[in-house]
């Protein structure tokens, strides 16, 4: 897959999803909204590390500067 996601979404996505998982070991968040913020903040770190978000795919978003040749 072509990576679609530049520097800066990935350090905010990694930085929300960490907030997300201190939110709910400190119990600021819990029960169903505590566990759909999991979710998400894996879903956050996954396309962290990969560079790559399929939703900027399906609505051509594309924030990687990458030099074209």
């Amino acid at each position: 897959m072509k990576k679609n996601m530049g520097a800066a979404d990935r350090v905010i996505r990694f930085l929300i999803a960490v907030a997300f998982i201190v939110a709910w070991f400190a119990h600021l968040v819990t029960g169903t909204i505590g566990i759909v913020l999991l979710v998400i903040a894996g879903v956050f770190i996954l396309t962290s590390l990969v560079s790559v978000c399929p939703l900027y795919s399906v609505l051509g978003i594309d924030t990687c500067k990458v030099k074209k040749a």
